[in-house]
């Protein structure tokens, strides 16, 4: 069996997660199609499926391109992943040890990558803290749902985010799994 277009699009979106995609690149249909060696009309699909999901455009006669997110595309993205992320949140107790390991791990791994000198795996780790933090908070629909917005913030990253930003970005995610831990999910709301 061949590939398909939700793994062509899944195989996509890693890409832009890993940096390896820029913001407005031109997604063309056929090098799309040799590349994974199959037709135009399965990656026509899968790039379909990522424009309904906000991660690409399509233009008449100019073809599908990353989205490149303005300031404000920007603002109205982390946004709405800070009201999803609030939902989950509220009212929630401690989380149990395994959730608690698994967060911490992902943790240790995003300050490895800021000392590191790999943009790209920055990006990434900040972005799937939150798909992390939906997936500890036994919510897999909701993780789906921020896996689509980390792939835009990580090309909004691409764009806008210093190091510094990406530092508070850190320090932030430490500070909600510490509130996690204690039970506290006022303080992992704040």
């Amino acid at each position: 069996m061949g590939i398909t277009a939700t793994d062509i699009s899944q195989r996509i979106i890693d890409a832009v997660l890993a940096q390896k995609l820029a913001p407005g690149t031109r997604l063309g249909e056929q090098p799309l199609a040799l590349l994974f060696d199959c037709s135009r009309t399965i990656v026509r699909e899968a790039l379909t499926r990522l424009a309904a999901r906000g991660i690409v455009t399509v233009s008449a006669r100019r073809g599908w391109y990353l989205i490149a997110p303005s300031r404000e595309e920007a603002r109205e993205a982390f946004e709405a992943r800070r009201v999803i992320e609030l939902g989950l949140l509220r009212g929630r107790r401690a989380l149990d040890k395994p959730a608690l390991t698994r967060l911490k791990k992902h943790l240790a791994q995003e300050k490895a990558a800021l000392r590191g000198d790999d943009v790209g795996a920055r990006s990434f780790l900040l972005g799937d803290f939150h798909v992390c933090l939906a997936e500890c908070l036994g919510n897999s629909l909701l993780a789906d749902t921020l896996r689509d917005y980390t792939a835009r913030t990580t090309l909004i990253a691409m764009l806008y985010q210093s190091s510094h930003e990406a530092a508070q970005s850190c320090q932030e995610h430490v500070a909600i799994v510490a509130a996690l831990e204690r039970g506290d999910a006022a303080g992992a709301e704040a």
